[in-house]
């Protein structure tokens, strides 16, 4: 598989610290840390003045499809990724991820109107798709009008296997609507107010392996639908009608 294309099986759980622990004991046995096993995770979601692209992971219709840029912390690169769900029996979800790297100046120059995905591509081209995905890029933000509007954070911890399946914890989920740039603010606002205050995601290629399903549980942790982006705009919206 391509590395700028991804589709596998997703499922999120929201957990609290202790049940994390419990968790790790299992998981540390059975998986090895990632190659970035921690990191700060920024996305910045591009939206229309209307926020047509969040309200979709609000809806939970059965296809959704978002566009943002992600960044790691100390790290001179941009991902423009489009992010597709599709909602299947069993609130499963099958993901795709599509996604383009440019540098932090070269996104600049995109936010600005002075390049399009596809000419910044074009500068450094690392795989054959990398010019359509960056064409598929610039039709979203031109035909939905979509601009930067709300950059999430967090701190991500992860494992995975050799037979595909990968589990992240993100935790300290902060959250802005102005200044957005790939740098952390004094005044960012924090979103997690409550024990669950931790997210953890399992991706796969396959089935779930049944140490893993045994030990969920045994703490009766079970999979929900949570949206990032979408629980904070809903946030959002309750603090601008206050």
């Amino acid at each position: 598989m391509d590395g700028k294309v991804f589709d596998r099986i997703e499922k999120k759980y929201l957990i609290t610290a202790k049940d994390k622990r419990e968790l790790l004991k299992s998981i540390k046995q059975n998986l090895r840390k990632d190659r970035y096993y921690k990191s700060e995770v920024l996305n910045l979601y591009f939206d229309n003045d209307n926020y047509d692209m969040i309200m979709q992971s609000i809806d939970w219709v059965d296809f959704k499809e978002k566009l943002r840029a992600r960044s790691y912390g100390g790290y001179d690169r941009v991902f423009l990724e489009i992010k597709t769900k599709i909602y299947g029996e069993d609130d499963e979800n099958i993901g795709y991820k599509r996604r383009v790297m440019i540098t932090h100046e070269d996104f600049k120059e995109l936010v600005e109107g002075k390049m399009t995905t596809y000419q910044l591509a074009k500068r450094s081209i690392e795989t054959g798709n990398d010019l359509q995905i960056a064409k598929e890029v610039d039709y979203l933000i031109s035909q939905f009008d979509l601009k930067p509007k709300i950059l999430v954070m967090y701190e991500r911890e992860s494992y995975k296997d050799e037979a595909g399946l990968r589990i992240t914890f993100d935790e300290d989920l902060k959250y802005r609507t102005n200044n957005l740039s790939f740098v952390k603010g004094k005044r960012d606002k924090i979103y997690f107010k409550d024990r669950r205050n931790v997210i953890m995601e399992i991706k796969a290629n396959g089935v779930i392996p049944l140490w893993l399903v045994n030990k969920m549980s045994e703490l009766k942790i079970y999979p929900e639908r949570f949206s990032k982006i979408g629980r904070i705009y809903e946030r959002i919206r309750k603090e601008q009608n206050v």
